[in-house]
């Protein structure tokens, strides 16, 4: 006896990208025509305002999307490592990274924008012997 099981067939169609900037890792989706007027985004299952509760990084994500004028797109994000703010430009790297893929002629004015940069700066490990990565300990007289 045998039984199939149907598989569920997801027929929306998908730009994937990946963004990083420090210890953060995005990996952002965007669906173009998702048909409402407005763009909607959505970080670990949850919406976007709640995940990244200041205007300042609510920006960051969004600057490609008024760079170019975007509406009515759909972006899924998954995220994880670091801290918000370096989440959040993990985010916006991911997006403009996925936003080429579905248009190759926003490349010039993202490229103008800096939003195709990875910025690869991290924190300096901590050597054996000194305090921090560079401070020495501190040396005593008597």
């Amino acid at each position: 006896m045998t039984v199939k099981i149907a598989k569920k067939q997801k027929t929306e169609r998908y730009f994937e990208a990946v963004g990083r900037r420090k210890t953060a890792i995005a990996r952002v989706r965007v669906f173009p025509a998702a048909g409402s007027g407005k763009n909607d985004i959505t970080v670990n299952d949850k919406e976007f305002g709640k995940y990244f509760p200041t205007k300042k990084e609510q920006g960051v994500i969004n600057a490609p999307f008024d760079k170019l004028t975007l509406t009515g797109v759909k972006t899924t994000v998954k995220v994880r490592g670091g801290g918000l703010s370096g989440q959040a430009e993990a985010v916006r790297l991911g997006i403009s990274r996925a936003l080429i893929l579905f248009d190759s002629g926003f490349r010039p004015r993202l490229k103008a924008f800096g939003y195709l940069t990875r910025d690869s700066r991290m924190v300096e490990r901590k050597k054996p012997g000194l305090r921090k990565a560079r401070r020495p300990q501190q040396w005593r007289k008597r």
